[in-house]
C-alpha cells in the first residue's frame, strides 16, 4: 500500500513539473525569441503651447520592426519603422503623419557623425545629411504624433537587425504575430507633466574704476549669451554652435577683461556686465525676467549691450542685428567699432535692422528683449536673417563637429578689441590689446574644453534642475573671473507645459512565429502524454493505464 502511495506520488510530482514547465512557456512567448541587441534610444520631446499639443504623445512600445520596404497597403498600427536617416524619404514620412494614419511608432537612426563623441568632420555628404535632418526635426516638432517616436545613433547591432529585417520585408515576409520577426520593446511608464520648469540666470559683474570725488555711476557695458537648447530630442539637444559657441565666447572675454580689471591701472571707466541668460527658445523669456530684475538707476547705466548668438561655424562674414535705428548714437559707434576691428582681422561685418512690434510676442532675437525695456542692445551672430521658432536652438545635427574653434576665437579677438578699444579710447587705432603673443592673447585651449563640455551637455531648460551640476559649472566658472556672482532663479511662464520621459532603453528581440510556438506546444504534449503513460506502467500497471481511459460504470439507484 505504502509502494502504491509513493508511486503515486511520484506521478504527480512529475507531471506537476512538466505542467509548470509548459504553463512557463506558454505565458512567455518571449522566451522562444532571443533578445538581438539593447540600445539606447532618445524621445521625440512632447510639449504643449497654450493647450496645443505637439511632438510624441506616448512612450511606450512593444511591437514588431519594419523597414520602409513594406507591402503597399499593409497594417501598420502595431508596427514600429526604422527609418535611417541616411536613406530618408521625407516626404512619405510627412506625408504618413499629416494623414494620421494608424502608425505602432518610429525609430530614426541617426549617422555616428552627430553623435557627442564624434568631434571631426567627414565631410562626406555631411553638409546633405545635416540639411535633411533639421528639415526632419524642424517638422516633428510641430506636429502632434499620436504615437511613440525615438532617435538611436547607427551601430554595428542595429544595422545588422535592419538588414534582416529588410531581407524579410523584401521577400514578402513582414514580421507580424503569425511569422515572427523581430519585436521592439521600450519599457516605460507614461510621460507625466513637468511641474513649474525653472530657468536659472547668472550674473557677474567686473566693477570700473571710478575717479576720486565723481558722484556720478559709471556707464555700464553688457555681454551677454543665452545658454540653454531646444531640440527634437531633449537629451540629445547640445546646441555645440547655438549657442555653445555664444557662452564660451563669453567667458573667454570674461576672463581677458580680469585680467585687465585686476590691476587698478588698467582698469577701465566702464563697469562690465556678464549675463549667461536661460529660457531662450521660448521668446528669450530668462532674458526678460532677468531685465525685469533690474532697478531703474542699473538701467540707466547700461551705454549697450552685445548679445552673442551662434558664432562659430562662419566664414568670412557675421552680422550685427539692431532694433534701434542705425542712426542711434550707441548703434552705430557699436557697429563702428566692429567693423574695424572686422577689417584688421579679415571679418566682413554686416547690419541688419529689424524693428519690433510689441504687441507680438515672438521674440526671435535676445537684443529684441533690450529694447522692449528700452536698453539700446545688438546681437552679433553668423545668421543674417532672424530664426523662426525653435529654429537655430540645438538642433540634432548642431554637434561638435560642426563648430569651428578657429571662428570662435576669431569671434572673441573681434568683441574683446572692439570693446577694449571703446573702454580706453582707441577708437580708429590699429592698437592690439589682445594680441596672440602677449599675456593677453586668447587661450585656444581653454575654448577647446569648454566647447567640449557643452557639446556633451544637453541643456534643455525645463528638464535642468536648480542646482544642476552643468548650472553650478558655469556659476563657478564666472565666480573665476568676475565679482557679485548672482544665480537667479525663475519660473518659466505658463504657455509652455513640458512632459518627461526622454531617454529610455530599447530591447530587440528576434521572436518565433505562431507556427513555431504550436509546433513546440505539440512537441511538448506528445512527451508529456508519453512521459505520464510510461510513469503509470512502470509503477501501476498497464491496467491501470486502461483504466483511465474506460468509462466508469453508472450507478443504478435503487427504489423503494
Amino acid at each position: 500500500m505504502a509502494a502504491k502511495k509513493l508511486g503515486d506520488r511520484r506521478v504527480l510530482d512529475s507531471v506537476c513539473s512538466v505542467l509548470a514547465l509548459v504553463l512557463v512557456l506558454v505565458a512567455c512567448p518571449e522566451l522562444c525569441g532571443a533578445a538581438a541587441t539593447v540600445v539606447d534610444v532618445y524621445r521625440l520631446i512632447q510639449y504643449d503651447i497654450s493647450g496645443a499639443p505637439f511632438g510624441s504623445r506616448l512612450a511606450g512600445l512593444n511591437h514588431h520592426a519594419s523597414s520602409l520596404h513594406f507591402p503597399p497597403g499593409a497594417d501598420l498600427s502595431r508596427t514600429v519603422l526604422i527609418i535611417p536617416v541616411r536613406d530618408l524619404n521625407l516626404t512619405f514620412v510627412k506625408d504618413y503623419l499629416s494623414q494620421r494614419q494608424p502608425l505602432g511608432g518610429l525609430l530614426f537612426l541617426l549617422p555616428q557623425i552627430f553623435s557627442f563623441e564624434s568631434k571631426e568632420s567627414t565631410g562626406d555628404g555631411e553638409e546633405l545629411l545635416k540639411n535633411i535632418v533639421i528639415e526632419l526635426e524642424q517638422f516633428l516638432i510641430h506636429t502632434n504624433i499620436p504615437c511613440p517616436v525615438y532617435f538611436a545613433f547607427e551601430n554595428d547591432d542595429i544595422n545588422t537587425v535592419l538588414a534582416d529585417i529588410k531581407r524579410n520585408d523584401v521577400s514578402g515576409q513582414p514580421a507580424t504575430a503569425t511569422t515572427g520577426g523581430y519585436k521592439l520593446v521600450v519599457s516605460t511608464t507614461e510621460p507625466k507633466k513637468v511641474a513649474s520648469p525653472i530657468m536659472s540666470n547668472i550674473q557677474g559683474w567686473l566693477p570700473g574704476l571710478k575717479a576720486d570725488g565723481d558722484p556720478n555711476q559709471l556707464p555700464t557695458i553688457a555681454i551677454v549669451a543665452s545658454y540653454d537648447t531646444f531640440g527634437a530630442a531633449p537629451a540629445l539637444s547640445v546646441g555645440s554652435d547655438s549657442n555653445g559657441s555664444g557662452v564660451v565666447a563669453l567667458l573667454e572675454i570674461a576672463r581677458l577683461f580680469s585680467l585687465l580689471y585686476s590691476n587698478p591701472k588698467t582698469r577701465g571707466r566702464y563697469n562690465l556686465l556678464f549675463g549667461l541668460t536661460s529660457g531662450g527658445p521660448y521668446n528669450y523669456n530668462g532674458t526678460h525676467k532677468w531685465l525685469r530684475s533690474f532697478d531703474q538707476r542699473l538701467r540707466e547705466t547700461i551705454d549697450y549691450a552685445i548679445c552673442l548668438n551662434s558664432i562659430g561655424s562662419w566664414n568670412n562674414e557675421l552680422w550685427i542685428h539692431v532694433s534701434k535705428p542705425p542712426e542711434n548714437a550707441y548703434i552705430k559707434q557699436t557697429f563702428e567699432g566692429l567693423s574695424n576691428v572686422g577689417d584688421e582681422l579679415g571679418i566682413k561685418v554686416g547690419l541688419k535692422h529689424k524693428k519690433i512690434n510689441i504687441s507680438n510676442s515672438r521674440v526671435a532675437w535676445e537684443h529684441e528683449q533690450f529694447s522692449r525695456h528700452r536698453i539700446t542692445a545688438a546681437t552679433l551672430s553668423e545668421l543674417s536673417t532672424a530664426p523662426g521658432l525653435f529654429e537655430n536652438t540645438g538642433s540634432l545635427a548642431d554637434s561638435r563637429n560642426i563648430v569651428n574653434e578657429a571662428a570662435v576665437i576669431k569671434s572673441v579677438k573681434l568683441v574683446a578689441e572692439s570693446l577694449a578699444r571703446h573702454i580706453y579710447g582707441h577708437q580708429g587705432k590699429n592698437i592690439q590689446i589682445f594680441a596672440d603673443e602677449g599675456s593677453l592673447a586668447v587661450n585656444p585651449s581653454y575654448i577647446r574644453s569648454w566647447l567640449d563640455l557643452l557639446s556633451r551637455t544637453p541643456r534643455v531648460a525645463p528638464f535642468l534642475s536648480k542646482n544642476d551640476p552643468f548650472v553650478m559649472a558655469l556659476k563657478k566658472e564666472l565666480e573665476e573671473h568676475t565679482e557679485d556672482v548672482i544665480l537667479q532663479n525663475e519660473v518659466l511662464d505658463g504657455i509652455f507645459t513640458f512632459y518627461d520621459s526622454t531617454k529610455a532603453t530599447l530591447n530587440i528581440y528576434q521572436v518565433a512565429s505562431v507556427t513555431f510556438d504550436l509546433l513546440l506546444l505539440l512537441v511538448l504534449g506528445s512527451y508529456l502524454i508519453v512521459l505520464f503513460s510510461f510513469l503509470v506502467i512502470t509503477t501501476r500497471g498497464l491496467d491501470d493505464l486502461i483504466s483511465l481511459f474506460r468509462r466508469p460504470p453508472s450507478r443504478k439507484v435503487k427504489t423503494a
